[in-house]
């Protein structure tokens, strides 16, 4: 009988270690859209993972990728992925004032830092003022980073070249050298071999967009579904993210990486980052100078009318604020 009782337990202990350990195994799934393969701060989730961070905090990430904008907004309205990062604020609040079922969770960028505009060598358009309502200047997508920053450069300019979406960066870069598009945008590192080997000249950059030095540009946003199924998940997700923030911005390897995603030798990658990306532009926790977005997106015709905060606030639902260094 003594016999048969010890077998039993441990028999049981056995088949209670097997659904533990089959709980430690399981992972929370996740569906990340990200804007633009191959930028810096597009690159810090690939980062996690390559690194092992998301496993570490129990995620499962599948990654889709964007050529920005609108197309990033709708594929997380439609509750096609859980998150969407790298989003412009003035689109995202243009498409929650029409009732999109989304959610700020995060900041993603704030000032305006590494986009530039460029021409061909051979324009005589050398400056933004050079520029006339015939000449077309390019930006990602309507509602994008790209977008405010062009904007708000031509008004500080008083030029009158016309925005034009021209997506990604590649077909930008082909579209300005075959002449479709006067005047391109990028973000380092691309298009920074063709500035060194004298193809293009930069004409204009964003930091010179000195209203939007403390503005919050782009956030990170939730599905609302998502986040009432899944909101524990998607918590982790943003601590994993301001780790691999961190990260990359202590650890050589993340440049390794970032060379690799960028398709860019390594001493540019790096040169791009130093130039290009503050690390304090990233924070996470706080959305900064609002009431000049609500304003920009009345003025740009995000919105039909003016916004208070209190109209949107029930768009903020920042899950994780880092402790304060």
């Amino acid at each position: 009988m003594l016999k048969r009782t010890f077998v039993a337990v441990v028999a049981a202990s056995a088949v209670l270690a097997g659904v533990f350990a089959s709980a430690a195994q399981a992972q929370d799934k996740l569906k990340v859209a990200i804007s633009q393969r191959g930028f810096w701060d597009s690159s810090f989730l690939e980062f996690a993972q390559k690194e092992g961070m998301l496993k570490k905090a129990g995620l499962d990430v599948e990654f889709f990728f964007t050529e920005g904008g609108g197309q990033t907004l709708q594929v997380i309205t439609s509750g096609s992925v859980d998150v969407a990062m790298s989003n412009g604020l003035l689109g995202t609040i243009g498409a929650y004032s029409k009732k999109a079922p989304i959610r700020v969770i995060s900041a993603q960028m704030t000032g305006a830092h590494e986009l530039f505009w460029y021409t061909r060598a051979e324009s005589k358009i050398r400056s933004l003022k050079d520029a006339t309502e015939n000449n077309t200047i390019a930006f990602s997508s309507p509602g994008s980073s790209s977008n405010l920053i062009l904007l708000a450069l031509l008004r500080q300019a008083a030029s009158k070249a016309k925005p034009t979406a021209t997506g990604g960066l590649p077909g930008t870069l082909t579209s300005v050298m075959t002449g479709q598009i006067d005047i391109g945008w990028a973000t380092p590192p691309f298009a920074l071999r063709e500035i060194q080997e004298k193809k293009i000249n930069i004409i204009a950059r964003a930091r010179e967009a000195t209203e939007l030095r403390n503005q919050t540009i782009r956030v990170n946003i939730a599905n609302v579904n998502s986040l009432k199924t899944k909101r524990d998940a998607i918590t982790r997700l943003m601590q994993v993210y301001n780790e691999a923030i961190d990260w990359s911005y202590s650890n050589p390897r993340a440049i390794e990486y970032f060379a690799e995603f960028a398709k860019a030798p390594p001493d540019i990658a790096g040169a791009a980052v130093k130039e290009f990306f503050p690390r304090e532009a990233l924070q996470i926790g706080e959305i900064r100078d609002l009431d000049r977005t609500l304003q920009d997106a009345v003025q740009y015709k995000f919105t039909a009318s003016l916004l208070t905060q209190q109209d949107i606030a029930g768009l903020f639902d920042i899950l994780y604020k880092p402790p304060a260094k």
